[in-house]
């Protein structure tokens, strides 16, 4: 399981650009974590200029991608996943690498609730572990 937010500037997260990014994250996390094509969970967050700060030497592209996901990934899976995003987002997105914060907030499966139990009790279709 991973759920995606992506934080930027309602001018700049359009109903197309949305769309784009989903593909290209979901893309990312199927090659690189190995989740099901069917698995796509994300959420947009277009802020008004008054209520997302970020430093100076950032554009008004700025753009926070937050991914919580099970623990049990390997070092190199998640790896993959962050170069995987740079890469694509600044070939088919044109926003660079000091554009993107990529950040992935781990927990238990025993932290999260998936269809009335707890994850840990209930039997995925896919491997978490790559």
């Amino acid at each position: 399981m991973a759920q995606v937010k992506v934080y930027g500037l309602r001018e700049h997260l359009d109903a197309p650009t949305k769309a784009r990014m989903s593909g290209e994250i979901h893309a990312c996390a199927v090659e690189a974590l190995g989740l099901p094509e069917r698995k796509r969970f994300h959420r947009f967050f277009a802020l008004e200029k008054e209520d997302f700060f970020y430093p100076e030497s950032r554009s008004e592209r700025y753009t926070i991608l937050e991914s919580s996901m099970f623990e049990g990934r390997s070092e190199g899976a998640k790896k993959a996943l962050v170069r995987l995003l740079y890469k694509r987002f600044g070939e088919n997105l044109g926003i660079g690498p000091e554009d993107l914060k990529v950040t992935i907030i781990e927990s238990p499966r025993a932290n999260w609730g998936i269809r009335g139990l707890p994850a840990d009790e209930i039997g995925l279709d896919y491997t978490v572990e790559v």
